[in-house]
C-alpha cells in the first residue's frame, strides 16, 4: 500500500485544492457573476457532455489500463497506444455526422422547456470529445504510475481557467454568452496539455498495427462504453432531465447542492487513480489474498476519510447557504440525499476496479443498464412532481441499487469481502460527530462558525479514529503529521 498511500495523498491534496477553487466558483462566482439562468445552462452542457463522453472515448481510457500489462516490449506498447488512439473515431465521426444532419430536430427537442439551450446543443459532443481524449491520455500516464500531473490539470488547471473567465465576465471583458464558448475552449486546452504530457512520458507514435488480441480489445471497449455510460448516466442524467421538465435555473440550484455532496467522493477519485492499475495487475497475476487485503484497506480508508468530509459538510450546511442567494436553499435536502449516496459508494473501496477487470463485468453491466433505465424512469416521475428533490431521490435509489448489485457480485462470485467490524465502528464515530455538532450553532459570523465547527469536528473525529486504530495507514499519516506540527 506504500505507493498507493503516497500517490493517493498527493492526488487527494491536489483534488481538494481543486475543490477549494471549484467551491469558490460554485458557491460564489457562478451564482453571483453568471446568475442562475446561465449557470444552469453551463451545468446542463457539461452534464450532457459527461453523459456521452464514455461513448466519445470508446471505452479506451479503461481498455488501455486493462490491456497495457499484456504487452512487454516498448514497440508493442507504442503500437497498442496508436491502435487505441484511433478507436474513438468509430463513435466520434458518426455522432458529428448525425448532429450536422439533424441538428434542428435534436436541438428543438432538448430546448422545448428552455429555449436558451437551442443555440448551444452543438457544444455537447465537442466538450464530450475533449473529455474523452483527456481521459485517454490520462490513462496512458496512469499505467506508468504517474497520475499526479493529470490530476493537477483536471482538478486545478481547468478550474483556475474557469475562474479567470468568470472574473472576465464580472469585469465585463466578455459577455455571459462568450463565457459559454470559453468553457468549451478550456476543455479543449486541457486535452492538449494532457496530450503533450502523455507524449513526454512515452512518445506517442502513429504506428498503426492491429494487435493480435484486437477482438478482446473491441469486446472489452464495447462493454466499457456501456458501463461508463451507465455510471455517468447515474451521475449526471438528473441534471440533463431537469432541463426537460422544469426551468433551467433549477439546474443551478441542484448543481451547487451536488457539488457540495460530491466532495465526499474526492478521496475515492484520488485513490482510484493508482489503485486501478494495481488492482488490474493483481488480478492478472491471480493474487487473491493480496487483492482481498487491498479491497478491505481501500474500503476502511475511504470510509474514514469520506466520513469526516461528509460530517464536516452536513454540520456546516446552514452556514454555507448563507453565502448564496436565498433561492439556492432549495438544495439543502439534495445535499443530504446525494451525500449519503456518495458515502455508500465510497465504502465499497476499489470495487469498480475489481469488477471491470474481472470476467463478471458483462453481467454487472447488463444489470447496470437496467438500473440506468430505471433511473431515467424515476427522474421522469419524480422531477415533475418534486422538482430537484425528486431528482436527488431518483439518484439515491439508482446509485444505491447499482452499488449493491456490484457488491453482491464481488462477494458471491469472487469471494472478496470489503467489510469488517471496523467499518461499523467508523460509521458509529461518524454518527456521533454528526449528532454532537449538527444542532450546535455558534453566534458568530458564518465564516467563523464554519471554521470553528470544522476544527472541533476534525479533532473529535480524528481523535476517535486514532484511538480505535481502525486503519494502520491513516494512523501512520496522523503520527507523521503530528510529528511535523510539533
Amino acid at each position: 500500500m506504500g505507493i498507493v498511500v503516497n500517490q493517493s495523498i498527493k492526488n487527494t491534496i491536489i483534488t481538494y485544492i481543486g475543490f477549494a477553487i471549484g467551491a469558490a466558483n460554485t458557491l460564489f462566482m457562478y451564482p453571483h457573476f453568471l446568475g442562475a439562468k446561465f449557470y444552469g445552462l453551463t451545468g446542463y452542457l457539461l452534464s450532457s457532455a459527461n453523459v456521452i463522453f464514455p461513448l466519445m472515448a470508446f471505452g479506451v481510457h479503461n481498455t488501455l489500463v486493462k490491456f497495457f500489462s499484456h504487452y512487454k516490449t516498448e514497440k508493442e506498447k507504442s503500437q497498442f497506444l496508436s491502435f487505441v488512439m484511433f478507436l474513438p473515431l468509430l463513435a466520434i465521426i458518426p455522432i458529428f455526422i448525425i448532429q450536422f444532419l439533424f441538428y434542428d430536430g435534436i436541438a428543438s427537442f432538448l430546448s422545448k422547456e428552455n429555449p436558451i439551450v437551442y443555440d448551444y446543443v452543438w457544444q455537447i459532443p465537442v466538450i464530450g470529445l475533449c473529455m474523452g481524449y483527456f481521459e485517454i491520455f490520462y490513462a496512458w500516464v496512469k499505467v506508468h504510475m504517474q497520475s499526479v500531473f493529470g490530476g493537477f490539470v483536471k482538478e486545478i488547471v481547468l478550474r483556475v481557467l474557469i475562474t479567470i473567465f468568470l472574473f472576465a465576465v464580472y469585469f465585463d471583458w466578455i459577455t455571459v454568452y462568450e463565457f459559454i464558448i470559453a468553457t468549451m475552449l478550456i476543455y479543449f486546452a486541457s486535452m492538449l496539455i494532457m496530450l503533450f504530457y502523455a507524449n513526454k512520458v512515452q512518445r506517442i507514435t502513429f504506428d498503426l498495427v492491429i494487435p493480435h488480441n484486437a477482438k478482446a480489445i473491441f469486446t472489452y471497449s464495447a462493454f466499457i462504453i456501456l458501463s461508463g455510460s451507465v455510471a455517468n448516466m447515474l451521475l449526471d442524467i438528473d441534471k440533463t432531465m431537469i432541463n426537460q421538465y422544469i426551468k433551467i435555473e433549477n439546474i443551478a440550484y441542484y448543481s451547487v447542492a451536488v457539488f457540495m455532496a460530491i466532495v465526499v467522493s474526492v478521496p475515492s477519485r484520488a485513490m482510484h487513480q493508482i489503485t486501478y492499475p494495481i488492482t488490474a495487475k493483481l488480478m492478472t497475476e491471480n493474487k487473491h489474498d493480496e487483492l482481498n487485503d487491498l479491497y478491505k484497506k481501500t474500503s476502511i480508508t475511504l470510509q474514514i476519510v469520506g466520513g469526516l468530509v461528509l460530517v464536516g459538510i452536513l454540520v456546516n450546511l446552514n452556514q454555507i447557504y448563507t453565502f448564496l442567494p436565498s433561492s439556492y436553499r432549495d438544495g439543502i435536502f439534495v445535499v443530504f440525499v446525494i451525500g449519503l449516496s456518495k458515502y455508500f459508494d465510497l465504502i465499497l473501496g476499489n470495487n469498480n476496479a475489481i469488477i471491470f477487470n474481472s470476467k463478471y463485468y458483462k453481467a454487472v453491466l447488463f444489470l447496470g443498464l437496467l438500473l440506468a433505465f430505471f433511473a431515467i424512469t424515476l427522474n421522469m416521475l419524480f422531477i415533475p412532481r418534486f422538482g430537484i428533490n425528486g431528482a436527488a431521490l431518483a439518484t439515491l435509489i439508482s446509485i444505491t441499487l447499482y452499488s449493491l448489485a456490484k457488491l453482491l457480485f464481488v462477494v458471491t462470485k469472487m469471494k472478496l469481502y470489503p467489510f469488517t467490524l471496523k467499518n461499523l465502528y467508523a460509521l458509529i464515530i461518524g454518527l456521533i460527530c454528526f449528532f454532537v455538532f449538527y444542532y450546535w450553532d455558534f453566534p458568530f459570523h458564518p465564516f467563523i462558525s464554519i471554521a470553528l465547527k470544522s476544527v472541533l469536528v476534525t479533532v473529535l473525529y480524528v481523535g476517535l479514529i486514532y484511538k480505535t486504530n481502525l486503519s494502520e495507514e491513516i494512523n501512520q499519516v496522523i503520527k507523521k503529521t503530528w510529528k511535523k506540527l510539533t
